[in-house]
């Protein structure tokens, strides 16, 4: 395994698309928040397209300043991304996903090591991680972060069916706590 980290390239699109894909589609599906794998396929059929691939394509080319997206690299393959927002109030941890197979294998570290890089020191940094998803919630604990009490669920992730993932927030300060990542 040769796996390299750095920022994705418009020309990563369709990768990048499958990336989410196939790992919403491990990760979401689940009895409790009512969404299931018809969801998730009916959410991607459009973003799996030559327009939805020219879309990605075309956010990647035009992020702004306060924004960083990266593409873990097993050669030549996408095998994960991460998502990172900065702005005056807070650094937003905004996406980590990893293919499942390549899950556990220090992947989820290797983003956080650039994402501490990229974020705005003396600020906390947040994550909304999905309740039902404990993998992704002791991950995000072993890096340091903290739940913060907040849950909601985000419109922009209602299903088809009329499910929506349920989220939680967590935070971590790692200018006053010291994190073993």
């Amino acid at each position: 395994m040769n796996i390299n980290i750095g920022e994705a390239k418009p020309e990563d699109a369709a990768e990048i698309q499958q990336v989410f894909y196939e790992t919403w589609l491990a990760t979401y599906p689940n009895l409790d928040s009512g969404v299931t794998a018809e969801d998730v396929e009916d959410r991607f059929k459009d973003r799996l397209s030559h327009e939805g691939i020219a879309k990605r394509a075309d956010q990647i080319a035009n992020l702004g300043p306060g924004s960083l997206f990266l593409a873990a690299k097993d050669g030549e393959k996408i095998i994960g991304i991460c998502i990172l927002r900065k702005d005056e109030t807070k650094n937003q941890l905004s996406a980590i996903y990893i293919l499942p197979k390549y899950q556990g294998r220090g992947i989820g570290r290797m983003f956080w090591q650039e994402a501490q890089k990229f974020f705005n020191p003396g600020k906390k940094i947040n994550v909304e991680v999905d309740v039902c998803n404990k993998r992704a919630i002791a991950f995000y604990e072993k890096l340091g972060f903290a739940d913060t009490g907040r849950r909601f669920a985000d419109e922009n992730f209602r299903m088809k069916s009329g499910a929506v993932i349920p989220e939680m927030e967590m935070e971590i300060d790692i200018f006053n706590k010291k994190s073993d990542a």
